[in-house]
């Protein structure tokens, strides 16, 4: 088994942070690489392809790293088709996905002649086969089916049923037929499904591989070689335990798609995995420039805000927050603990969602304090802005 346990600040690396300007992103290359490692590892089992969702983080490091552990690599735009070729992932393990993909994308995609697009719409089908047939090229296509299965997920995280905008709807797989047969320049490879982010219920997915068993029975019964599943993939990581859970369960993750699709003799199973393989090696580092007392609320007013980590206010996404000056303190005896405060931590934005989490219970924190919040390598700095005219922060890496 995979140890799960990986603690990612000692004193050393908190006594460097004090010589830092905040905010910034800290990146732990070790834990990276054990993730990935484990992750490699488990999928390897089984035979498993793994494509990285770019769209997760795409700091140059990272991709170097990820890149160098032999994955393949999932984009949803032009730029991270451009991304992932220029950082040495093969051509012909890149997926292109996304429900508007542009003209200019898409022939991007075909100059570089990448192993599929996963296809969301019977227009796009027809598209695409019209600019691979200007450039005289075949299309390799997989077809992105909405399962209508429901992730159990935060709603603006799902992605997989019937009121979302992606992929095709079970009911138009015979418009997705007949534009098949009638796209000379498109190769069928398979069926792509993906149906949210953040999951920890590993019987979601035993009803996705219901649903995908019934849809390349579908696709066999009218005449097509279904050479690929892809399972897309939404793997979740523990936000509240970063230190006890540093490493998602890819064993169990894996063996349910062994266990419960229906793999024929020859087919590849690919999947798509983005936050389970980033999401813990980083954090957001910032410091506290103001304590703000008050009858009802205390604040900690912090140099990081949504400009760094949008998360929590995009989707109320729970991020563990410690201060890691009062780090010993809080490891301390018990009667130590007895002068923790409740505190909003919030940041310095001139928005009143501009809060990371309410009421957190942290030692008495004061002016200068370093402040850690976890969990921050997937959908933090990829989503920060220059909102208010906010500086981009720098990122700082370890081993």
């Amino acid at each position: 088994m995979t140890e799960k346990r990986i603690i990612m600040f000692n004193t050393n690396t908190i006594d460097k942070f004090q010589q830092l300007d905040t905010p910034f992103y800290y990146y732990d290359l070790g834990i990276l690489d054990k993730t990935l490692t484990a992750c490699k590892t488990a999928a390897d089992k089984y035979g498993f392809h793994v494509h990285y969702a770019m769209k997760a983080n795409f700091n140059p490091k990272v991709l170097d790293r990820i890149q160098a552990h032999g994955f393949g690599a999932d984009c949803v735009s032009g730029n991270e088709v451009k991304a992932a070729i220029e950082h040495g992932f093969d051509k012909k393990s890149v997926v292109f996905a996304g429900v508007g993909k542009s003209d200019k994308e898409i022939n991007l995609a075909l100059d570089a002649d990448i192993f599929c697009f996963n296809a969301e719409s019977v227009q796009e089908l027809f598209i695409i086969n019209d600019l691979a047939k200007a450039k005289d090229k075949v299309a390799n296509i997989a077809i992105r089916i909405n399962p209508n299965v429901d992730a159990h997920t935060h709603h603006f995280i799902t992605t997989g049923l019937d009121e979302n905008k992606f992929g095709i709807n079970i009911w138009q797989l015979p418009d997705v037929a007949d534009a098949l047969r009638k796209c000379s320049n498109l190769q069928f490879l398979g069926i792509h499904f993906h149906i949210g982010s953040q999951i920890t219920d590993m019987e979601v997915y035993k009803s996705l591989c219901t649903r995908i068993n019934e849809m390349q029975d579908w696709f066999t019964d009218h005449g097509f070689t279904v050479k690929v599943l892809n399972t897309g993939g939404g793997l979740g990581v523990d936000y509240h335990n970063p230190d006890t859970n540093s490493i998602s369960d890819f064993e169990s993750y894996f063996k349910v798609f062994k266990d419960f699709l229906a793999i024929k003799p020859g087919q590849e199973v690919h999947f798509e995995l983005g936050r389970a393989l980033v999401a813990q090696s980083a954090a957001l580092i910032s410091r506290v420039l103001y304590v703000k007392n008050g009858l009802k609320k205390n604040f900690l007013v912090l140099d990081a805000g949504m400009t760094e980590l949008i998360r929590p206010m995009l989707y109320q996404a729970y991020h563990e927050i410690e201060n890691l000056s009062r780090k010993s303190k809080v490891q301390s005896s018990k009667s130590d603990q007895a002068h923790d405060l409740k505190y909003d931590v919030v940041g310095p934005i001139c928005e009143s969602t501009d809060c990371f989490r309410k009421d957190v219970d942290l030692p008495e924190s004061f002016r200068g304090d370093l402040i850690a919040i976890r969990t921050a390598g997937a959908y933090a700095e990829v989503m920060a802005s220059g909102y208010n005219l906010r500086d981009k922060v720098q990122s700082i890496y370890s081993e």
